[in-house]
C-alpha cells in the first residue's frame, strides 16, 4: 500500500483555510497514486484549540468541515484528527478523535485514550478519554490507529508511566500489523531524538511498522517541528519529512525492507533547530495574528541583533522596522554596530534619542525624587520611555512590537516591566544567553550579518555609566547552568549545591527567579524551545511562601 503523510500547518479555528489545505494535500497524494494519506492530530480544528472547545459553534464548525472533506475527497483513504462529540450523558462532552474515511464513507473512528495534563497540555479539561483500542482492516493491513499521547506510555521507555493503559500494546496484541500515530507533538531541544528512540524501540519490540504523522507550525507559544517519520518493523527509519515546514512524505508499506522511502533534509544541530523554530514561530505568530510588519528596538547589543535577524528571515526585510533610541549612556560603538547591522540586513534604521524626554521626566518627578539618590528607578524610566516610543510606532504603523529579552534575563528579573519587556511577542524569551551567542555565530556562518563586535563585547543595558550585565549577574555560563537545573530539571537549592554550584550564588539566583514571577506573568508571549519555558505551561503562583529564599515584592 502506497501511503502519504501530509505534514501541514493548520490555523486554529480557520476551518475554510484548513479544509483547503487538507484538500490540496490529499489531491497531491492522489496525483502520486497513493492509496491513503495521513494527517495530524486535530488537523481540522488546529492544535491546541484550548477554550475554543467550550464553544458549541466551534465544535459544530469543525464537524461541518469534516463533512465537507467527506463529500469532496474521492479516490483515496484519508486519516485525520478532529473534535468529536460525546453522544452519551456521561463524562466530558467531547473526544479528541481520529477518523479514516474513503469515498464519503467512514471506515473507522477512534477516540484518544491518554489525555495529557502536564506542561502545555490540558486535555482532560475538555475531552473524555476513549475506551477502545482495536485494529481494523484496510487494503491488506490491520491498522492500529492511535492519537499522539496514546503512544507515550511504553513501559520500556518511561520509568514512571502516567497511565495504566498502553493503547499501542493493546492494538498490537489484537492483531495490528501497522501502527499509525497521528500527533501534535511540540518541539523543544532534544524531542526529535526522544521521539525517534521511542517509536523505533516500539516498532522493533512489536515487530510492526509504525507511522508518526506530526503537525508543523507555530500556535501562540507552542511550536511544532513536524519531522513525520516512518519506522520499519526493525525500528529503522525508512522515511522522514523535513523539519519546521510543510511536507508530503510517501512510502510503500509493501516495499522490501531494504527499500527506503522519502528522506527529507532536517537540521544538523540543536542550534540550527532552534533558529528554524524561532523563524517559523515568529512568522506564524505575526501572520496568524493578522499582522504583516514588526518593529524592533535595536540597542547595539546581541539580543536585539539576533531578534532582528530572526524577524528578517521570518518576514522579509521590507516588513521589519528598527529603531535606535540612544541616551547619554549609549556608547559610540553601539551606534556604529547598530548602523552596520541595519545595513547588513538591508533594513531602514530610525533614530529617536531619548535624553530630552528623560530629562523632562526627571524634571516633573524631581519633587518626589529629591530626597533619594539616583538608582534603578532612573534606569527603568529610560527603558519605559523606549517602550512607549516603540508602542507609539506600533500603533501608528500597524506593526507588532517584538521584545528582545532572553531567558536568562527574564528568569532573574533583569528586565523592566513596561519597558524592554514591552511587546506583542517575546521572540527569544526561552533562549538562554549562552544560546543567544551560539545562534548569532551560527547566523554569521552564512554571512556576517551581525557585526563581530556585537558578539565579542561585554553585554550592557547602558542605563548608567560603565554598566555591565556582570555587575548584577553571575557570568552567563554559570547562570544558565543554574537556571537549567532549577527551571528545566526541577532541582532544588540543595541539589544544585551538591552538583558543585556555590551556595550563595544558588540562593541568590533562586531568590531572583521566584521574586520576579509577577513580572513574567505580565510579559509578552514567548516562543517555547526548551523543555520548560516561562509562561504557557509553567504554572507557578505569584503569591506564595514556600521558597525559603523568597522575599517580598
Amino acid at each position: 500500500m502506497k501511503i502519504a503523510i501530509a505534514q501541514i500547518n493548520p490555523i486554529i479555528g480557520d476551518f475554510n483555510y484548513n479544509f483547503e489545505k487538507i484538500k490540496y494535500f490529499a489531491d497531491k497524494a492522489i496525483e502520486l497514486n497513493c492509496d491513503m494519506v495521513v494527517f495530524s492530530e486535530l488537523v481540522i480544528s488546529g492544535y491546541p484549540p484550548r477554550d475554543l472547545l467550550e464553544k458549541d459553534d466551534f465544535v459544530d464548525a469543525n464537524l461541518a468541515c469534516l463533512n465537507r472533506l467527506l463529500a469532496s475527497i474521492r479516490g483515496i483513504g484519508v486519516i485525520c484528527g478532529f473534535v468529536d462529540k460525546n453522544a452519551t450523558d456521561k463524562g466530558k462532552p467531547l473526544f479528541n478523535s481520529a477518523v479514516h474515511f474513503e469515498d464519503g464513507n467512514i471506515l473507522y473512528k477512534v477516540h484518544k485514550r491518554l489525555l495529557p495534563t502536564y506542561d502545555i497540555f490540558d486535555e482532560s479539561r475538555y475531552f473524555e478519554p476513549g475506551r477502545e483500542s482495536v485494529p481494523y482492516p484496510y487494503k491488506g493491513h490491520r491498522i492500529g490507529l492511535t492519537v499522539c499521547e496514546d503512544a507515550w506510555n511504553d513501559e520500556d521507555i518511561f520509568k514512571r508511566r502516567l497511565y495504566a493503559t498502553d493503547p499501542v500494546a493493546l492494538v498490537v496484541k489484537a492483531g495490528a500489523d501497522l501502527v499509525i500515530n497521528v500527533s501534535a507533538s511540540p518541539f523543544y531541544v532534544g524531542t526529535k531524538e526522544f521521539r525517534w528512540n521511542m517509536f523505533g524501540s516500539m516498532a522493533r519490540k512489536y515487530g510492526v511498522p509504525l507511522i508518526f504523522a506530526n503537525q508543523v507550525g507555530g500556535n501562540d507559544s507552542v511550536l511544532f517541528d513536524g519531522i513525520s517519520t516512518v519506522f520499519d518493523k526493525n525500528g529503522n527509519i525508512v522515511a522522514s519529512a523535513c523539519d519546521f515546514d510543510e511536507d508530503l512524505l510517501v512510502f510503500d508499506s509493501k516495499a522490501p525492507e531494504s527499500s527506503k522511502g522519502d528522506l527529507h533534509l532536517i537540521s544538523n544541530s540543536d542550534t540550527e533547530s532552534i533558529l528554524k523554530a524561532l523563524v517559523m514561530g515568529t512568522r506564524d505568530y505575526v501572520t496568524k495574528c493578522g499582522f504583516s510588519r514588526v518593529v524592533i528596538g535595536l540597542s547595539g547589543g546581541i539580543d536585539s541583533a539576533l531578534t532582528a535577524c530572526i524577524a528578517v528571515k521570518a518576514l522579509g526585510r521590507e516588513n521589519v522596522s528598527v529603531v535606535f533610541m540612544p541616551s547619554q549612556y549609549t556608547s559610540k560603538e553601539n551606534f556604529e554596530d547598530t548602523e552596520e547591522l541595519a545595513e547588513n540586513l538591508g533594513i531602514v534604521l530610525t533614530q529617536v534619542p531619548i535624553d530630552s524626554i528623560f530629562k523632562e521626566f526627571l524634571r516633573f518627578l524631581s519633587p518626589s525624587f529629591k530626597d533619594n539618590e539616583p538608582g534603578i528607578t532612573e534606569q527603568n524610566i529610560q527603558a519605559r520611555i523606549r517602550g512607549t516610543i516603540l508602542m507609539g510606532l506600533s500603533n501608528k504603523h500597524g506593526s507588532l512590537v517584538l521584545s528582545t529579552g532572553n531567558k536568562s534575563e527574564l528568569a532573574v528579573g533583569y528586565c523592566t516591566l513596561y519597558g524592554d519587556m514591552t511587546g506583542g511577542l517575546a521572540v527569544i524569551s526561552d533562549v538562554p544567553k549562552t544560546t543567544v551567542y551560539d545562534l548569532a555565530r551560527f547566523i554569521n556562518r552564512e554571512k556576517e550579518y551581525i557585526p563581530p563586535r556585537i558578539i565579542s563585547k561585554a553585554p550592557s543595558a547602558e542605563l548608567k555609566p560603565d554598566q555591565s550585565d556582570q555587575d548584577d549577574l553571575p557570568p552567563y555560563e554559570l547562570l544558565d547552568s543554574i537556571l537549567k537545573g532549577y527551571i528545566e530539571d526541577f532541582k532544588g537549592a540543595d541539589d544544585l549545591v551538591q552538583m558543585g554550584f556555590d551556595k550563595d550564588i544558588v540562593e541568590e539566583v533562586i531568590f531572583k527567579i521566584d521574586r520576579n514571577e509577577y513580572k513574567r506573568h505580565q510579559a509578552a508571549p514567548g516562543l517555547k524551545v526548551t523543555s520548560k519555558a516561562f509562561g504557557y505551561g509553567r504554572n507557578y503562583p505569584i503569591v506564595q511562601g514556600y521558597t525559603k529564599t523568597a522575599g517580598s515584592l
